[in-house]
């Protein structure tokens, strides 16, 4: 090897340590009125009204709270525009095979642990007369073959980080008191942006299941549940909102419901009643939740309800 390729490779290799050191130094959060770093023993905690910045003590936060009180500000102003805009779809999505929203009864749907994923009931009926069933229909996995089989699948998309398989196996451990795993698997789901593990962690937060209680964090969780549309979520946000006395924002909230339950439909007549909704936001709102119901009927899934009756 020639000197000149050697030194070659040596300038590349301090560039690259460069580089690294640089990159390190860019990761060291620290706290936004003293600059101390976050190392070792020394925490720093996000500010009380947003996530931007951090701070070593409540001491450092009250000296910066001025500084930093505009951008705050329009931080709150920022999540309350993400918070109450109508969201594109229902969290659950679409079917697989034929592109229709899931139905937002979930009975009406089945769950494969093979691929992981939820499909109607009118396609799984269909596939059923065409090839007599016995495989997933979307990915033709032989159907599983008892709990054990069932549990390794949704462990092996586990794997693979598919939230949907976190979020059913925290759903299964919850259901069976195992709480400390519900919410590792549920953390891991919501991380990767599924909305429904944001709403079982706002339960497990506010009631203090696997975690300690905080309806502080509960009701964060319920807000990114909304915000990737889930209607319960919404709705407790609604509740909680109108309890505190917030009916403005509770108002926000039932508008924007993308499905009404029978609950849901008698709370916002009663702030039509009381003239907190206006006629014109009340029809929206029915015919926003009528469109929802619509899309997804099929001619597909009456006959398998039918059936499946």
């Amino acid at each position: 090897m020639s000197d000149a390729v050697r030194e070659e490779e040596k300038e590349a290799a301090r560039e690259a340590a460069v580089e690294a050191v640089e990159a390190e130094k860019e990761e060291i959060v620290c706290c936004a009125n003293c600059g101390i770093a976050q190392v070792d023993d020394i925490k720093l905690e996000e500010c009380d009204g947003c996530d931007l910045v951090k701070y070593c003590s409540d001491r450092c936060q009250e000296n910066h709270r001025e500084q930093h009180e505009e951008e705050c500000k329009r931080r709150d102003e920022l999540h309350d525009k993400e918070l109450f805009e109508q969201p594109d779809e229902i969290y659950l999505g679409e079917c697989p095979l034929c592109f229709l929203p899931l139905p937002i009864d979930q009975s009406k749907s089945r769950f494969y642990s093979c691929c992981c994923k939820m499909m109607c009931l009118g396609c799984d009926y269909a596939d059923y007369k065409s090839s007599g069933g016995g495989r997933c229909p979307f990915c033709r996995e032989p159907a599983v073959n008892g709990e054990e089989e069932h549990v390794k699948r949704v462990m092996k998309r586990i794997e693979a980080n598919d939230p949907n398989a976190l979020r059913q196996m925290g759903a299964t451990h919850c259901s069976e008191g195992d709480y400390d795993k519900a919410v590792e698997y549920c953390t891991k789901a919501a991380e990767l942006g599924d909305a429904d593990a944001h709403y079982q962690l706002g339960i497990m937060y506010r009631q203090g299941h696997g975690v300690e209680k905080d309806l502080e964090k509960g009701i964060c969780h319920y807000e990114k549940a909304a915000i990737g549309g889930h209607p319960v979520a919404r709705h407790y946000l609604a509740i909680i909102e109108e309890v505190i006395g917030n009916t403005e924002r509770a108002v926000k909230h039932f508008i924007i419901l993308p499905v009404l339950d029978e609950e849901s439909m008698k709370v916002l007549w009663k702030h039509y009643s009381a003239g907190h909704i206006t006629k014109e936001n009340l029809d929206a709102t029915l015919r926003t939740h009528k469109a929802a119901i619509d899309a997804t009927k099929s001619l597909q899934r009456e006959e398998a309800e039918a059936i499946y009756q």
